[in-house]
C-alpha cells in the first residue's frame, strides 16, 4: 500500500461517524480480525461503584464520537443480581464524569458542564431530575460529598502566588486575575521548576480543596471555605490525580488528603504526605506521615472512622517502589504495615464493613487480581482469577468489578464470596460479534541471572497450523510496566493480530507484578539485563512456536520501549526487518536535563547528570548511531514533555543523515500518548503500513 493510498483510505475511514455512540465500527464481513477503527470505536467501562445497599452498580461508559473527535461519557446502572438489563441515565447532554453515590444511596452525584464551567450535579438512581449543585466561577476538578450530604469538598485550580491571594481569603473570584491592561509582551518568567509538566506549561495555579455547605434543597452555598490556605501543593496531584487523593471522615468533620509540598524540590521529590484538616477550615492542615520521606497516597477511612488506611512506599525518589498497605489508629497515631510479607504493590484499597478486612487490587504474574488482606494477621487471599481488574467495589454479598483481558474489553462482573463470577454487562458484544480475536498464551524461559521470565504470545486472528506468519515484537514502556493480560487502546496486540501478525511480548526484568526484586533489577541497567531477557525471550519464542517467521519480524516500543528500540538499533538489530520507536529516549544525557519529573531519570541512572555522568552514558543510544542500519519509523508528539520532541527529531535526523530508510510522524496536539480518535487511527495506519512494507511477503 502506498503512503498516498493509505492516507486516502485513512481520511475516508475517519469521516465515517458511528451511527450511534455506543455502536461499534461499521459492519464488516464475518469473520475478521480486530481493526484499529473497531478497537477505537468500542465502548469503555470505568468508574465502578456499588450503591450502599449493594443493589446497584454505577459505572461510566465512554463512547467515541468520531465527528467531534473525542470520547463522550455516560452513566449507567445495572442490578448486581444480574436480573435486569443495564440502564443508561439520561442526566446531561454535556457529558458526565466522576459519578458517586450519596451516603444513603438515594442520590447520585456527578460532574458535568454548568454554564461556562464544570460543576457538581445530582440526580436520582433512576436518572430523573438532574440538578446543578455547585455554582462556582472555576471548573471543579474533583469532589467528594460527606456521608450526611451536608458538605461537598471540591478541588479548584487557584493562583498560588501571595499577591493574588492577599486580602482574598475565601473569595474564589480573587484567584482569576486578568493580565494588566495594555500588556502585549508574551514572555513568562519562572523562578522554579516545574516549568512544564506532562503536556502543560505551568500556569501559576495550585489545585486546592474547598469545603462548601449544602443546604436542605441540595444546593451548595456560594461561600467556599479553603482547607489549604498557604499550602504550596496540589490536591489532586498533577497531572493524573483524582478524588482518591482525599477523603472525608464518616463524621463529616474533617478531611485527609495526600499532597507533596512543592517548593523548589518538586521535580526531584516523591515525598507525598497525608495531611489532616478540619472541614470548617479553622486550622492549618497537620502532617500525619512526616516520618516517611517517600510516597504516602490514597487515604481511606475505616467505616467507623477510627482507622485510616493508605498505601506507602519506603524509598524516597523511587516512583516504582512497592506500595504497601498502612493503617493508622487515628486516636493514638500508631501506624503499622498490614501486609509486609505480600510482595505485590497495592493499587486501590477498600474496607470491609466490619473493618476486619482490606481489599486491594494488584498486578500478579501478568494478571491484575483483587486480594483480601486480614487487617490483624496480614494474611492475603486472591479473590479473582485471570485478566485485569480495572475497578472494583465490595458489599456484604461479595465483589463487583470491571475486568478485561487480551481478548475482551472491560465488562462488569459480580462475584459472591463463594462461587463463580456472573457477567452483568455486555457493552461491546454487538460491536465484536463478527470479530475473531487471536488466541493467546504465556510462556516462560530462563532470562538474566537464570531467573524465570514470562513472555506472552498472541496468534494471528486467521492462524492456520503449518503456516508461517510475520511477527510484531512489542516492548513495553515504564520501564516498570507489564504486557500482562489486558485490553488496551494504545498498544493492543489484537490490532496486530488482526492485521495478520503474530505478536510476541516479553515482561523483562523491571516489569511489575513479579515481586519487587524483579522490578528493581532494571534500575541503572536499562541496556543490559532487559536486553538479555528480550534476546533470550525472542529465541525461546522461535524455538517454541514454529509458525513465527523469524526472517519477517519488526520490533516496536514506546517510552522506555522506545528507548529500547533506539538501543536495539545499535546493539541488536540483526533479527529485525524494521523498527518502530514511539516517544523514545535517544540521548539519555539530555533526557536527564530536559524531562520534567527529574526523580525518574536520577533514580534510574544513579544520580544527577553532573554527579554521575557515566551512569547516563553507560547505555546511551546516541553513542551507537554509527551501527544504525535498519529501517525505522520514528513517532514523537509535540506536547510530550516527559520525553521532549527533540529526542524523536534527533533520532530521525540521525537516520536521514546516514541514509537509513526512515519516516517521522508527529502530532502537534498530543502528549506522551496519542489520545484523539482520529490521531490514533492515523497512528495505527502509519505503523501497520510500515510493518507491511518491510515484512509482508510479495503477492
Amino acid at each position: 500500500m502506498t503512503v498516498q493510498l493509505r492516507r486516502l483510505l485513512l481520511a475516508a475511514a475517519a469521516s465515517l461517524a458511528a451511527a450511534s455512540l455506543l455502536a461499534g465500527a461499521p459492519a464488516q464481513a464475518a469473520p475478521h480480525g480486530l481493526t484499529a477503527k473497531e478497537m477505537l470505536s468500542l465502548a469503555r467501562v470505568s468508574g465502578l461503584q456499588v450503591s450502599p445497599d449493594g443493589r446497584l452498580a454505577l459505572y461510566d461508559v465512554r463512547a467515541t464520537d468520531w465527528d467531534a473527535n473525542k470520547g463522550v461519557h455516560a452513566l449507567w446502572v445495572v442490578d448486581t443480581d444480574g436480573r435486569s438489563a443495564p440502564r443508561r441515565l439520561a442526566v446531561s447532554d454535556q457529558g458526565v464524569s466522576d459519578a458517586q453515590w450519596s451516603g444513603d444511596g438515594k442520590t447520585i452525584y456527578f460532574l458535568s458542564r454548568g454554564g461556562d464551567f464544570t460543576q457538581v450535579w445530582r440526580t436520582t438512581p433512576d436518572g430523573t431530575g438532574a440538578t446543578q449543585m455547585t455554582y462556582l466561577p472555576l471548573d471543579v476538578g474533583a469532589y467528594r460529598v460527606s456521608a450526611d450530604g451536608r458538605h461537598v469538598v471540591v478541588s479548584l485550580a487557584v493562583l498560588h502566588d501571595s499577591q493574588a491571594m492577599s486580602g482574598c481569603r475565601g473569595e474564589i473570584e480573587c484567584t482569576t486575575r486578568p493580565k494588566p491592561a495594555g500588556t502585549q509582551a508574551s514572555g513568562r518568567l519562572f523562578t522554579r521548576l516545574f516549568v512544564r509538566h506532562w503536556d502543560q506549561w505551568a500556569d501559576g495555579t495550585d489545585n486546592h480543596l474547598f469545603s462548601i455547605e449544602v443546604g436542605a434543597d441540595g444546593i451548595a452555598s456560594a461561600h467556599p471555605v479553603e482547607l489549604m490556605a498557604s499550602f504550596d501543593g496540589d490536591v489532586p496531584s498533577k497531572p493524573f490525580g483524582d478524588n482518591g487523593d482525599f477523603a472525608i471522615s464518616p463524621s463529616g468533620r474533617e478531611v485527609i488528603f495526600s499532597a507533596k509540598v512543592a517548593g523548589k524540590t518538586a521535580p526531584w521529590s516523591t515525598n507525598f504526605d497525608l495531611f489532616r484538616a478540619p472541614m470548617d477550615g479553622s486550622a492549618q492542615p497537620v502532617n500525619l506521615t512526616q516520618a516517611n520521606k517517600a510516597e504516602d497516597v490514597g487515604p481511606v477511612y475505616s467505616p467507623d472512622g477510627t482507622m485510616l488506611a493508605w498505601r506507602a512506599m519506603k524509598r524516597p525518589t523511587f516512583e516504582a517502589d512497592r506500595l504497601g498497605v498502612m493503617v493508622m489508629d487515628l486516636k493514638s497515631g500508631a501506624v503499622r504495615e498490614v501486609d509486609p510479607a505480600f510482595d505485590r504493590s497495592a493499587d486501590s484499597i477498600k474496607w470491609a464493613a466490619d473493618g476486619k478486612t482490606i481489599y486491594t487490587n494488584a498486578e500478579d504474574v501478568g494478571q491484575d487480581r483483587v486480594f483480601a488482606i486480614d487487617v490483624k494477621s496480614g494474611a492475603v487471599k486472591p479473590l479473582t482469577g485471570d485478566g485485569r481488574v480495572i475497578a472494583f467495589d465490595v458489599n456484604d454479598k461479595g465483589l463487583v468489578y470491571a475486568r478485561d483481558d487480551y481478548s475482551h474489553p472491560a465488562e462488569v462482573f459480580a462475584q459472591g464470596w463463594q462461587g463463580a463470577p456472573t457477567q452483568l454487562t455486555h457493552v461491546d458484544a454487538d460491536a465484536l460479534a463478527d470479530v475473531k480475536m487471536g488466541d493467546y498464551e504465556s510462556f516462560t524461559f530462563p532470562g538474566w541471572n537464570g531467573e524465570t521470565v514470562h513472555g506472552y504470545l498472541v496468534k494471528p486472528w486467521n492462524y492456520e497450523p503449518g503456516k508461517k506468519y510475520p511477527v510484531a515484537f512489542l516492548i513495553h514502556g515504564g520501564p516498570q510496566g507489564s504486557f500482562g493480560s489486558n485490553f488496551g487502546y494504545r498498544w493492543n496486540p489484537q490490532t496486530y493480530a488482526g492485521s495478520g501478525y503474530a505478536v510476541v511480548m516479553i515482561d523483562f526484568h523491571g516489569s511489575t507484578g513479579y515481586g519487587q526484586a524483579f522490578t528493581d533489577a532494571i534500575s541503572q541497567h536499562w541496556g543490559d539485563r532487559p536486553l538479555e531477557d528480550l534476546q533470550k525471550g525472542w529465541a525461546a519464542a522461535l524455538a517454541k512456536y514454529s509458525f513465527l517467521d523469524g526472517n519477517r519480524a519488526c520490533a516496536l516500543g514506546a517510552s522506555y520501549g522506545g528507548y529500547m528500540i533506539d538501543w536495539i538499533a545499535g546493539n541488536w538489530s540483526q533479527p529485525w526487518k524494521c523498527l518502530v520507536v514511539h516517544d523514545g529516549v535517544f540521548d539519555n544525557r539530555m533526557m536527564g536535563y530536559s524531562t520534567e519529573e527529574l526523580w525518574f531519570s536520577e533514580w534510574e541512572n544513579g544520580g544527577t547528570v553532573w554527579s554521575n555522568p557515566q551512569g547516563y552514558e553507560k547505555f546511551n543510544p546516541i553513542d551507537h548511531v554509527a551501527e544504525w542500519n535498519k529501517p525505522m519509523l520514528v513517532i514523537h508528539s509535540a506536547r510530550d514533555y516527559r520525553i521532549p520532541l527533540e529526542q524523536g527529531i534527533g533520532a530521525f535526523t540521525a537516520l536521514q543523515r546516514k541514509g537509513v530508510p526512515s519516516e517521522f510522524l508527529t502530532f502537534p496536539d498530543e502528549n506522551h500518548w496519542v489520545l484523539k480518535p482520529k490521531n490514533s487511527l492515523e497512528w495505527h495506519a502509519t505503523v501497520t503500513d510500515w510493518l507491511d512494507r518491510w515484512t509482508k511477503a510479495p503477492d
